[in-house]
């Protein structure tokens, strides 16, 4: 009987193993050229596996098991009459997850070998610990989801960045008036003109690349013992995509124009939403933005994006007292953090370069011409 392996692809130089995600076709079923068979979950993001010929398909590896690249994971029967099945194929499935049974905590006697009198204190019976054990466990109906690979990394990372950096973060206020003066002025203009909206993301992305060139330490990197400086700036741009955040790169963003970043920030954040990026497209980042300010964030530590050795993280713009030239006057503020790695970066770098940074977005004028 004639047949094609389904074979797990290389999706990356640094990737050797994957996760088989959701399977979309079941075993025996007769699939047609480009269906898409299953998706596969690395530590940086989710590709899909489509059917190379038509056939019935005979799926050898089960959802959620981590194989190597090059694997044979299923094998379609390309001869196969339309319409009929092959004999199935047991899928392996996981161990059922065993829930602990209460067990009654044995009343402890005090002990009488004490040399002084000690006053006796009252035991609970055994029958009120049990209830005490019942009620630590959630009541009511549960739902339990497989952790995906992509989730799992994330949180293996964030750990690892916590516990393996100097991690410290420095805030700063911005007086948003300026920009939104100047955005309101001529986004219409720039539409008409680029084909593309003048958002707040753009004019950030601009004054943190003019400030990198200022403080090149901040987008370095360390590799082993070496410290290593990065001569561009590849812009690292947090997306929240269904599948969780996801940090694509907008590379050489210090060489772009505004309306050159707002594309590639579209096109990459599109990408993100349909889970189609690729590694390439989230690896080798000198430098992240992140934006909780949409979700309407006030005030955040950012956690560096590893191997990078800083992150700004945004916050939202909410009117609040200032004192303006020696009045109190009413203004939209935001909150911005850099949160970066001490043993890299000295506290005078990390806090004039947010400084720089505010500087840049209450005189954007001055960021455009670059003085």
């Amino acid at each position: 009987m004639a047949s094609i392996d389904v074979i797990i692809p290389a999706v990356g130089e640094s990737i050797t193993e994957v996760v088989v995600g959701k399977w979309f076709k079941s075993n025996g079923d007769l699939v047609q050229m480009d269906d898409m068979l299953c998706e596969l979950e690395t530590d940086k993001a989710t590709m899909e596996v489509n059917a190379e010929q038509g056939g019935v398909l005979e799926i050898l590896v089960s959802e959620g098991t981590t194989v190597a690249v090059g694997s044979l994971v299923a094998r379609i029967q390309t001869d196969a009459a339309e319409g009929t099945n092959s004999p199935a194929v047991a899928v392996p499935q996981a161990a059922p997850e065993l829930t602990p049974t209460p067990v009654a905590v044995p009343a402890v006697a005090l002990s009488e070998s004490r040399p002084n009198p000690v006053s006796a204190l009252p035991v609970p019976k055994a029958s009120t610990l049990d209830t005490t054990v019942r009620r630590s466990v959630p009541e009511g109906p549960q739902r339990r989801e497989r952790m995906s690979q992509l989730r799992k990394t994330i949180a293996r990372r964030l750990v690892a960045v916590k516990n393996e950096t100097a991690m410290l973060t420095t805030f700063n206020e911005v007086n948003m008036a300026p920009l939104m003066e100047m955005r309101s002025r001529y986004k219409d203009s720039f539409k008409e003109r680029y084909g593309v909206g003048l958002g707040f993301m753009s004019l950030f992305a601009k004054a943190v690349c003019l400030a990198l060139h200022e403080f090149p330490v901040i987008n370095a990197g360390l590799d082993g013992d070496d410290l290593v400086y990065h001569d561009g700036v590849d812009l690292s741009i947090a997306v929240s995509a269904p599948r969780g955040l996801m940090v694509p790169v907008v590379r050489g963003a210090d060489r772009m124009a505004l309306h050159e970043i707002e594309r590639e920030i579209a096109r990459l954040a599109a990408k993100a939403r349909e889970g189609s990026l690729s590694v390439d497209e989230m690896a080798g980042g000198t430098f992240t933005i992140t934006n909780g300010g949409v979700f309407g964030s006030m005030l955040s530590t950012p956690i560096i994006n590893a191997p990078q050795s800083a992150i700004l993280g945004m916050h939202n713009i909410v009117d609040r007292p200032i004192a303006l030239r020696g009045e109190i006057v009413i203004r939209p503020i935001m909150y911005i953090a850099l949160s970066y790695d001490h043993r890299i970066i000295d506290g005078k770098d990390s806090v004039s370069f947010l400084v720089r940074v505010k500087e840049y977005l209450e005189d954007p004028y001055r960021m455009l011409i670059e003085i």
